[in-house]
């Protein structure tokens, strides 16, 4: 009795494994190489301990058993209940350029490198450098705005 509860437990742990896998962690990972690993030993044990003829049937049967769960698992959407729904459409700077022109000036909110924040007729915005690393609390001119990118300078 102890020899089927043991291969019937290795094949349930690696299919329960492999459908987590397949569902829920994506890629190839621990996960799944552990699922493998147990339906390959319970289905081994199932040769070693009962024979070729029970081992034939135990395998078919197991391989059943997950091409089912994995079926079920897919036909009633559990996974959906664990994904993420929300849609991050937000953009830097959309439409809030149309207030600036080349040549306004502003200061620099944190240093750019060559990316950061900068502050133009008191609203925050996302600026870039040409390159060049400016500190903190620097004036700043708007040399370019292409689309939504704000070019600045430094002022001297």
């Amino acid at each position: 009795m102890g020899d089927w509860i043991t291969v019937i437990a290795l094949v349930a742990a690696g299919i329960l494994l492999l459908i987590a896998e397949v569902l829920f962690v994506p890629g190839t990972t621990v996960v799944g190489i552990l699922g493998v690993l147990a339906a390959i030993l319970g289905v081994y044990l199932s040769f070693t301990y009962f024979g070729q003829a029970t081992g034939i049937w135990f395998t078919l049967g197991s391989g059943l058993a997950f091409g089912v769960t994995l079926y079920y698992s897919f036909k009633s959407r559990t996974w959906e209940r664990f994904s993420l729904k929300g849609v991050n459409d937000g953009k830097v700077n959309e439409n809030l350029t149309i207030n600036l022109k080349t040549g306004d000036t502003g200061t620099a909110l944190s240093s750019l490198k060559p990316v950061g924040k900068a502050e133009f007729n008191d609203q925050e915005f996302e600026v870039k450098t040409l390159g060049q690393y400016v500190d903190e609390k620097t004036a700043l001119k708007i040399i370019k705005i292409e689309k939504n990118n704000i070019i600045v300078e430094p002022i001297n």
